[in-house]
């Protein structure tokens, strides 16, 4: 069975703190959400929203897109190579991805147009 989202979150998050030597109370104090509800956002029992999760990720001083990283490769098969455009993918002391993504514009767009557009 295929691991959940919310499971794989949690898991990452927990790894993260936990390397940190933080204890679930420092975390959720500093990212001003319940125990609890940190507690079940861990466990994979809660959907985290995106406000939430950038409070526990400022809590925790890790960037969303770095925690995202690392839970899109737990995610992958382990023998699939389909990481599109990812360059130097390696992890931290934390677990957490040291990673640079490169993804390529649009078709038929000249880079110029689409550094123009963004």
């Amino acid at each position: 069975m295929a691991v959940l989202l919310r499971e794989a979150l949690g898991e990452s998050l927990r790894r993260v703190r936990t390397t940190q030597g933080r204890t679930l109370r420092e975390v959720s104090t500093d990212a001003r959400v319940s125990l609890g509800y940190l507690s079940e956002v861990e466990r994979g029992q809660k959907e985290a929203s995106s406000e939430l999760l950038a409070s526990i990720c400022d809590a925790l001083d890790v960037e969303i897109a770095e925690l995202l990283l690392d839970i899109g490769l737990a995610m992958l098969p382990a023998d699939s190579d389909r990481l599109i455009g990812a360059e130097a993918v390696a992890t931290t002391d934390m677990g957490v991805l040291d990673a640079k993504v490169v993804i390529p514009g649009p078709a038929g767009r000249s880079e110029e147009a689409a550094l123009a557009a963004a």
